[in-house]
């Protein structure tokens, strides 16, 4: 993309955005739940009819590098987080039906498969597929018989391929290196958190036959852990800190920090104090303007601390789940820096975007933002 088009790229997502009240407005409950009604109305009024949100093909020449079948996955992606806004907000008749329809679709919908020998990005339809059918499970109004058996079935399916494409070390990544094999090599600190908690649920309703998948991740997750609060972006026996400006420095590592203390408080670990959320959360707000620069930049990683745009809702969202981690007393003064950031970047239709304008990116981005949101409510 050349850098007229991608300025006026740019600035179409500018005009697009609401105009903002006083930052001091933003900050509270009621322009977050206000916030949130938005997006719930984006959600309702884009579905399609057969349940699912925008498009499955490749949308931008970006994305053509890719396999075919990764457009997929990153739809069913999104389509489960979609579903989870819609499952935590306060029911309308109109949510509720829309709710029915997503939750129908991601049952029945075509399972996720590894598009070529290097690209693996089916995992992201299994991760959050993984933490989108726990959490409707764990929803009364998915327990009856209607709708517990498919939710369990297409739950042990996601469950299931996660275990089969482990990699050694324990994490799941999206891509592969040569030798490629059947069982990826690589994996990612955050790809892996997010879905720890999941696991562990799944093994709680007996989605999953045993734990071993769920303490691998963890102890993953674990080992990404660096001593200045950052995480690693994927596992090194000697962690790489070259200096400058490395994406496993704090700056570089804003999207992942707040998910990577979050998965592990969540699985018990003791070293993930109060003080070490915290301290994650300070960190966050400190630097966020390395994250904000990011946002809707065309190419991956060419922010500064190699951020990328797609790391921007994807944070904010772990860092409302990490925030109601603290004492209740501590709680509000980090959500009003959160809801602020977040609703200064939502457009007039109610939707969120931080990357290209490809439509599963702009219903990840508005469920991760509306969830994020939601935490806080």
């Amino acid at each position: 993309m050349s850098r007229r088009l991608a300025a006026a790229a740019l600035l179409g997502v500018v005009t697009a955005q609401a105009p903002s009240p006083a930052a001091a407005d933003l900050g509270t409950p009621a322009a977050a739940r206000a916030a949130v009604d938005r997006a719930l109305d984006f959600f309702v009024s884009t579905q399609n009819h057969d349940g699912s949100w925008g498009s499955t093909s490749c949308e931008t020449t970006m994305e053509m590098v890719f396999a075919v079948e990764t457009h997929y996955a990153w739809s069913v992606a999104a389509h489960g987080l979609a579903t989870m806004a819609l499952l935590r907000a306060p029911e309308t008749p109109q949510r509720r039906a829309a709710l029915d329809r997503a939750v129908r679709w991601l049952c029945n919908c075509r399972m996720t498969l590894r598009g070529s020998t290097w690209d693996n990005d089916a995992v992201w339809g299994w991760l959050y597929g993984a933490v989108s059918t726990t959490a409707i499970a764990q929803d009364a109004r998915f327990q009856t018989d209607e709708w517990r058996g498919p939710v369990a079935h297409r739950g042990r399916e996601f469950a299931g391929w996660l275990a089969k494409n482990q990699e050694p070390l324990g994490g799941f990544g999206y891509y592969d290196d040569p030798p490629f094999t059947r069982r990826p090599k690589w994996g990612t600190s955050f790809s892996t958190a997010l879905v720890v908690p999941a696991l562990g649920l799944a093994n709680e309703i007996g989605w999953l036959p045993d734990t071993t998948t769920r303490d691998r991740a963890l102890e993953y997750v674990r080992r990404c852990r660096l001593p200045n609060g950052a995480y690693e972006y994927d596992l090194s026996p000697v962690p790489r800190m070259s200096g400058g400006e490395h994406i496993n420095d704090v700056k570089g590592s804003l999207g992942r920090i707040q998910v990577g203390n979050w998965a592990l408080r969540k699985a018990g670990d003791p070293a993930i104090t109060d003080d070490v959320v915290r301290t994650g959360l300070r960190q966050f707000f400190e630097h966020h303007r390395f994250l904000a620069v990011a946002r809707m930049r065309p190419i991956p990683h060419e922010a500064y601390y190699l951020n990328a745009g797609y790391f921007f809702y994807f944070g904010h969202y772990y860092c409302g789940l990490a925030i109601e981690l603290l004492p209740v007393a501590e709680r509000e003064p980090f959500r009003g820096q959160l809801r602020t950031k977040l609703i200064e970047t939502q457009r007039v239709d109610g939707s969120y975007c931080d990357f290209l304008g490809s439509s599963y990116m702009v219903t990840s981005s508005t469920a991760f933002a509306t969830l994020g949101l939601q935490a806080g409510l």
